[in-house]
């Protein structure tokens, strides 16, 4: 029996740290805390179409900089859900700014825990509008769904919400709307 939990102890003490610890898992990937935004993104299944749209709309380096930022980060279906043709016209060149105008509203230039997520609170995106959240047990961001556990990086944190958030959509969004879908 002594034998048995000097065995046990040896391999607590041995286990590799990554190993102990529990790491959220998006489409299928690891997401690692010591990782970018960018570098965990990049490696979920789930994500694809997002890593897609920023690279197209240049905000590559920005969610691979310091930060910290809030990644509020539409899931493929999220994309897939969007009205016909738009995501095709959204990803051509000439329209790069419009992009990138969509997709910075989804980024929050702090870092938001899952603590920080209060009912009623409004924050500031990166584009230059607010979002309110609502918390009622499940969490939603300008309307669309918060689907994934907290996913903390090295820059900040990434939640992968249902819905792609469109600027001057919300019921109560009276900041500037950005660009025009149409």
């Amino acid at each position: 029996m002594k034998a048995l939990s000097i065995i046990a102890i040896a391999a607590i003490i041995l286990t590799p740290p990554a190993l102990a610890q529990d790491n959220p898992m998006v489409g299928g990937a690891e997401m690692f805390a010591d990782r970018t935004i960018v570098e965990n993104a990049v490696n979920s299944e789930d994500l694809t179409t997002l890593v897609a749209a920023v690279q197209q709309a240049g905000l590559v380096d920005t969610l691979s900089g310091e930060g910290p930022f809030t990644v509020f980060a539409p899931t493929d279906e999220a994309f897939a859900a969007l009205p016909n043709g738009t995501l095709d016209a959204l990803m051509m060149d000439d329209d790069a700014d419009q992009l990138a105008s969509i997709l910075t509203y989804h980024i929050v230039p702090r870092r938001l825990d899952v603590d920080d997520l209060r009912d009623g609170m409004t924050v500031s995106t990166l584009q230059g509008s607010s979002l309110e959240i609502e918390n009622d047990g499940t969490v939603t961001v300008g309307g669309a769904r918060i689907v994934s556990d907290a996913i903390p990086t090295s820059n900040g944190v990434i939640y992968a919400v249902d819905s792609v958030i469109i600027p001057g959509t919300g019921p109560d969004d009276t900041d500037d709307p950005g660009p025009s879908l149409e």
